[in-house]
């Protein structure tokens, strides 16, 4: 903080500037047959500047930026000179603004865990290598596991703006992951596992090994499904990946580019009334949590879809001026060598109150979904067309049955919104910007044979 606010406090007069600054510190462990095939520790920092310049009356203001990888003071003045240099050069635009403080009281939020620091390197080594062994003798048809890994980090972050804005956060995380392959006769199968916490002594081996062997082995013998129209069921971790996707069409910025289906939807129904779609980086839970956004703007809840209406999008400063409302305190960046834009951190749909077993047995035949493949380019945001390959397993009178590969499920996401069966009650935080739950949807198309 006494970096950015030493740059801020360079400002000249008629300009705006904005300074973010963040270090930090990243391992990762990667195990194979017994052994450590790789180990890297990387030491990071940083800092990006955006600089506002006022233009001639009617032409707008120039905004410029520039970012070094080093908080030595010789490079952090010369990207400061870049960004200034920039702006001169930038094309005026009557919406370019920094951030403002808006009033929003932050929510602090305890999101480090010093154990990442306290334990030992050789420790976290012999949990990547436990994983892998574990995972090798959890079931005789595990032929193979092709990495166990162990990755933790470390970051802080501060921001300084002429415009009165201080913030500050940090944050630990740490991740265990393994890759199963199951086989039988001449059919192998691969399952992922993982498990997600702010430091070593919060992560569970056996939940990640246990989920690895689990997804690998029923799958064993998949065969092409037919072709037809039933209810699906995704897995929490589908469920995670298509609302990432999916939320890309409630920017604020996506909005105003005309790049959102739900363009013009204010108010109106877009889903089944079961649907209710929060963005929560207020609660700690989430894996993405935070108390400030990307302008230094405090995180607040947003309800995006209640009880099946388009309540609101998120914006960050600039879609908001565009838009001609306020931002949501939802900017959000890469790190230093990005600028802010209008994204979700946190998303989650209100769970429901069935489990996934009760789910199942409610939609009594259909597909089961564990994995898709395809995602980016099978969904489009703009227009809604949603096309992926799928694996998972038939449900036959409630339960799960026989497992089935090269699946093509098709739909819209405007009628997928509409066309929800069941939101399950079995709600899992997850690595990413949403968290996941069984979620089942009707009248689906699915092509396989």
């Amino acid at each position: 903080m006494d970096l950015a606010s030493s740059v801020v406090e360079q400002a000249q007069s008629g300009e705006g500037m904005e300074v973010y600054v963040t270090r930090g510190t990243e391992n990762e462990v990667r195990a194979y047959d017994g052994a450590v095939e790789s180990l890297t520790s990387a030491d990071s920092s940083g800092v990006g500047i955006r600089v506002l310049l006022d233009g001639p009356e009617g032409e707008g203001r120039r905004l410029g930026f520039a970012w070094a990888g080093s908080l030595d003071p010789d490079v952090v003045q010369a990207a400061l000179r870049d960004a200034r240099d920039n702006a001169h050069y930038a094309t005026p635009d009557p919406d370019v603004a920094l951030a403002e403080p808006d009033g929003i009281e932050s929510v602090e939020q305890d999101l480090w865990d010093d154990g990442v620091i306290a334990t030992p390197m050789e420790d976290k080594i012999a949990l990547a290598l436990e994983l892998e062994r574990a995972t090798r003798a959890a079931d005789p048809r595990v032929r193979q596991v092709s990495s166990a890994d162990y990755s933790d980090g470390r970051v802080e972050v501060a921001l300084a703006s002429t415009t009165g804005i201080r913030s500050s956060s940090r944050r630990t995380t740490a991740f265990l992951s393994v890759d199963a392959i199951a086989g039988d006769g001449a059919d192998s199968q691969t399952g992922t596992g993982f498990s997600v916490g702010r430091a070593p002594a919060r992560l569970d081996p056996q939940e990640a090994l246990s989920d690895a062997v689990l997804r690998a082995t029923r799958l064993l013998g998949a065969q092409k499904a037919r072709s037809g129209r039933c209810t699906v069921v995704f897995d929490p971790r589908v469920v995670s990946t298509l609302l990432a996707v999916a939320a890309s069409a409630l920017s604020g910025e996506a909005v105003v580019k005309g790049r959102s289906y739900f363009t013009g939807r204010i108010g109106e129904s877009v889903a089944n009334a079961a649907v209710t779609l929060t963005d929560d980086p207020t609660d700690s839970r989430a894996f993405s949590a935070a108390s400030y956004d990307g302008e230094g703007l405090a995180c607040r809840r947003n309800v995006l879809i209640s009880d099946g209406l388009l309540n609101m999008f998120v914006y960050d400063t600039v879609s908001a001026r565009r838009a001609q409302t306020r931002s949501t305190g939802s900017a959000v960046r890469g790190g230093f060598s990005g600028t802010p834009s209008a994204g979700c951190r946190a998303l989650v749909l209100t769970p429901g109150t069935k489990s996934a077993e009760e789910v199942l047995a409610l939609v009594g035949d259909g597909l089961y979904v564990q994995s898709v493949t395809g995602i980016h380019s099978g969904v489009n945001p703009v227009s809604g067309d949603f096309s992926v390959g799928a694996e998972g397993l038939m449900i036959r009178n409630g339960s799960l049955a026989e497992p089935v590969r090269e699946v093509t499920v098709a739909s819209t996401l405007q009628r997928m919104l509409q066309s929800v069966v069941a939101i399950g009650s079995d709600l899992r935080w997850l690595p990413g910007v949403a968290a996941g739950q069984t979620l089942a949807i009707g009248d689906m198309q699915l092509s396989g044979d």
